[in-house]
């Protein structure tokens, strides 16, 4: 025979279970919305800030300013410091009618003799078609291809400190062939033309292959570098049996030989020089999805930063 009391008991019991499922049901369905809320408001924040703040072009305004394009790092195909990525910009800086002059802010040790001899002849063709004055400014270094693309410039001011020059070309190598024979390596590498391996690392020294190399690639490269930096500094250009060899100078020795034309750092060109101190830095545009996904909070601090100066 039932009891009732204990059929009671049951029925009270699943229902205490139906309605803990519910329960939890609920709770991980506002659990799901909330997050689904929290996201969307961020994503609806982001995209209003960067509405809000004006886009680099936008803070150009129509004041007079220095057109600033910085230069920083090697000098390689492919980079921000790519003739790609920065003749756009100079040509940006350039064209701006209220642009005054355009300063080139740069710091790096060289690179591709191609991509800065691209650069020198861009700045050529601006600073010929607009009639403005460009002038760069180095920071710590201003070497080899970087000294290449400097030439352009009407003036080159540099720290005391900063090293400029080494006006060559190079080419690394090495070999390894010592090292296979002690440790029984042998190799087997196969090739068609007869100098095609001159810069194999693994295999014999190709004399031939590398005088022709030096003769017709490195020394030519160096005479182009040459001339480049004769047609920039004319007469300035104090030269003397160590100014192609290579060899970099600091900026005060850099001045007594011609190869920069002043002491002085951003300001005091700006202050001194072109008697301008509004500034406007001409940098790559990055797109939505870039900025959205990259360090949002160091890119919004630069767009507020660039926003807040474009206000003085």
């Amino acid at each position: 025979m039932e009891n009732p009391n204990q059929n009671d008991g049951l029925n009270r019991l699943a229902g205490a279970a139906e309605k803990f499922i519910k329960q939890e049901r609920w709770s991980r369905r506002w659990t799901n919305l909330l997050k689904l809320a929290v996201v969307a408001y961020i994503i609806v924040t982001l995209v209003m800030l960067t509405r809000q703040i004006p886009s680099e072009q936008e803070m150009l305004g129509t004041d007079k300013h220095v057109a600033i394009v910085k230069l920083e790092g090697a000098i390689m195909p492919g980079t921000y410091t790519s003739a790609e990525k920065l003749n756009p910009l100079l040509d940006k800086a350039f064209k701006n009618p209220n642009s005054e002059a355009v300063i080139i802010q740069a710091n790096s040790p060289g690179g591709s003799p191609v991509q800065s001899a691209l650069i020198n002849d861009e700045i050529t063709r601006l600073k010929n078609l607009y009639q403005k004055p460009v002038y760069v400014v180095v920071e710590d270094a201003c070497a080899s291809g970087c000294y290449y693309i400097a030439v352009a410039a009407d003036k080159i001011y540099a720290n005391k400190g900063s090293l400029v020059g080494s006006i060559g070309v190079r080419m690394d190598s090495f070999g390894f062939t010592g090292l296979m024979d002690k440790i029984g390596v042998e190799n087997r590498s196969m090739h068609a033309g007869e100098h095609k391996t001159f810069l194999n690392p693994f295999g014999p020294i190709d004399k031939e292959g590398r005088e022709f190399f030096q003769k017709r690639i490195l020394d030519r490269t160096h005479e182009q570098f040459i001339e480049a930096v004769r047609k920039g500094r004319g007469d300035r250009l104090k030269e003397n049996k160590n100014t192609f060899t290579g060899l970099v100078w600091l900026g005060d020795e850099a001045v007594e030989n011609g190869l920069i034309d002043g002491l002085g750092d951003m300001g005091y060109v700006e202050r001194e020089v072109i008697k301008q101190t509004n500034t406007r830095y001409y940098e790559t545009e990055k797109g939505f999805m870039e900025q959205l996904l990259g360090d949002i909070s160091t890119e919004t601090a630069t767009k507020l930063s660039l926003y807040l100066t474009s206000l003085r």
